[in-house]
Parts: C-alpha cells; sequence; structure tokens
C-alpha cells in the first residue's frame, strides 16, 4: 500500500550504496552506513527551503500574535468572522501557516519507510510486518530495488561486528539469518552509544531553539500572551517547551531498542544536519531582522522633518494681524 514510499526511498539507499561501493566495496559496511547517511543529506537538502520557510512562519507568527489576540478577543462569540480575519490578517503578513507543515510531513513517511526497507533485508522473522522467510529464501529474496545478490551483501555487512539490520530486540530466529556470528551485548555496545547520542542532541536542536525564542521574547521582537486566554496559553507553551525538551528524548530512550543500526545512523545525521543548519539559519535571520530594523530607522529619518526646514514665526497674534493690515 505504501509502495510509493518504499520504492523512492530504496532506489536513493541504492544510489549512495552504489557510489561509496565504488570507494570501499559494496559489501563493506562502511559503504551501506554512508549511503543511509546520504540518503539523510539527500532528503534533507531537498527539504532546506521548506524548513527555512517553516522558520520564517514561526517567527511571522509570533510577531503576530498581538494582533491576533485582539482578534480572538473581539470576536470570541463568532468563530467564523474570527476565521475570516485570521485569514486576513495572514494575507496581509503574506504567510503562509501550513508553510511549518511542510518539512515534517515529509520527514516523518521517509522515516518509516526507510525503517521498512531496512527491516525487509531480513523477513526471518514471525511478528508482526514479517514473512517467517528460511534463511535460505531470505538471502536469496529481492527487497524493492536491492537484488538478492545486494541483500546478501546488506546482510553479511558490519560496522563494529554487528549487522547493520541488527537491533536491540531482535528474536533469536532472526539473528540465524546473518553469517556473521554475533552476540546480544555487541548489538548493545553499538546501539547504546548511539541512541544516547541521538537523545542528547535532540535535546541540544530543541534548546537552540528555545533559547532564540526566549532572546526574542526578552528582545520585545516577540510578545507574551494577553487577555483572557493568556494564562491558559503560557501553560501550553510551557507544556510544549519541556515536551520538546524532554519527553522527544526520553521516548527515543525508550524505544531505542526497537531501532536497526542502520535507522539509528540515519537518525544520527539527521539530528546531526539539523544542529548545523538550525545554527546557520538562525544566524541568517538575525542578520535579516537586524537588516529589516536598520531598514525601518533609516526611512523613519528619512521622512522626519529636518532641523531649520520650517521657519517659525514668532510674532504675536496681534503683531501678524498688524502686518497682515499694512500690506
Amino acid at each position: 500500500m505504501l509502495n510509493f514510499i518504499y520504492w523512492p526511498i530504496s532506489a536513493v539507499l541504492w544510489f549512495w550504496h552504489k557510489i561509496f561501493g565504488f570507494v570501499f566495496g559494496e559489501g563493506a559496511g562502511i559503504t551501506w552506513i554512508l549511503a543511509i547517511m546520504f540518503l539523510t543529506f539527500t532528503i534533507r537538502i531537498l527539504l532546506v527551503k521548506p524548513t527555512v520557510n517553516q522558520m520564517r512562519s514561526g517567527r511571522k507568527m509570533q510577531e503576530l500574535q498581538p494582533q491576533m489576540q485582539e482578534i480572538r478577543a473581539k470576536y470570541k462569540n463568532d468563530q467564523a468572522k474570527m476565521a475570516e480575519e485570521t485569514q486576513k490578517l495572514y494575507k496581509e503578513a503574506k504567510m503562509n501557516p501550513l508553510a511549518s507543515c511542510v518539512a515534517p510531513l515529509v520527514q516523518m513517511p521517509v522515516f518509516f519507510g526507510l525503517f521498512h526497507v531496512l527491516r525487509s533485508f531480513n523477513r526471518t522473522g514471525t511478528g508482526a510486518g514479517q514473512l517467517g522467510l528460511t534463511v535460505e529464501q531470505n538471502r536469496n529474496t529481492a527487497n524493492y530495488i536491492f537484488n538478492p545478490s545486494e541483500v546478501q551483501s546488506f546482510l553479511d555487512a558490519t560496522i563494529f561486528g554487528v549487522p547493520i539490520s541488527a537491533f536491540i530486540s531482535m528474536p533469536a530466529d532472526m539473528m540465524d539469518a546473518y553469517t556473521t556470528n554475533f552476540e546480544r551485548w555487541q548489538v548493545v555496545a553499538v546501539a547504546v552509544p548511539l541512541i544516547l547520542t541521538i537523545a542528547l542532541f535532540t535535546h541540544f536542536n530543541a534548546r537552540l531553539s528555545l533559547s532564540r525564542q526566549k532572546k526574542r521574547r526578552d528582545s520585545g521582537k516577540t510578545a507574551a500572551p494577553t487577555g483572557d486566554n493568556a494564562e491558559m496559553m503560557e501553560m501550553q507553551m510551557n507544556m510544549m517547551n519541556k515536551m520538546m525538551l524532554w519527553f522527544l528524548p526520553g521516548m527515543i530512550l525508550f524505544t531505542g531498542f526497537l531501532w536497526h543500526i542502520g535507522l539509528l545512523f540515519y537518525m544520527f545525521a539527521n539530528n546531526i544536519w539539523t544542529f548545523v543548519q538550525n545554527v546557520i539559519v538562525f544566524r541568517k535571520m538575525d542578520e535579516e531582522e537586524a537588516a529589516e530594523e536598520a531598514a525601518k530607522k533609516e526611512a523613519k529619518r528619512t521622512t522626519a522633518p529636518q532641523v531649520g526646514s520650517r521657519k517659525v514665526d514668532k510674532r504675536t497674534k496681534k503683531q501678524r494681524k498688524q502686518g497682515q493690515q499694512g500690506n
């Protein structure tokens, strides 16, 4: 049903596997790891513009909060009028609130699609989504764009002695599909440092975004919630911030035993990219804001009356009247 996601993902992974295979050999573990990481970078490069638009949309949304709160207060008993005025505000500000949804909506199916493609290299298990193939059947069955020999290459590839598609909680019968002899503790030794690193970077990325929001708020560029629902909005904001800082990293720690080694490298590469991109984009946006502020001040200065450009008649009203009569 989701083949329209699985086939393109497997095709991009196949492409990078061939590229790095020329350098390191197609059966090398580093070839498969780099292919997975560059699949990540390929997707993120395509999402740079939508992501920047998302950040700019979020900034504009914060700047429009005072007007939006006024609209909510004014039309709290007329939902249709409130929606109409809100849309008018968005149009005047040249802002599309849906722009903030594009990047997350694209990344989620990519994540689950890659999870499925990597998991499908080993279909000897009997759990949900598994085919219960024998070891021989599995090694001679294609996986989307990957032919049987490439499936065997993936199954035999290792990183630090652990197969790329191994995961901490994998059933013992699935471990028989590999020609490499390894123990579960070895999977734990490779997976746990990756899980911890991913969770830490998820926390750091959230902290970077929230610290910028706080800086903007302290500088007066973002207005604090006001009105009847100000306290509730503040509570919701604090709850969302805590979720970003602690809940998401906690979920990674809690569910890390489910992720394949290859998928953990995808998440690792994705978090590193996000961190670097945020640092660069935030700096660029700060420069844009500074330029906008400077332009506004310059425009205000040039339109202000020049000192001495207007002569002031200091005569009294009686003197001016006498002068007029004399003329």
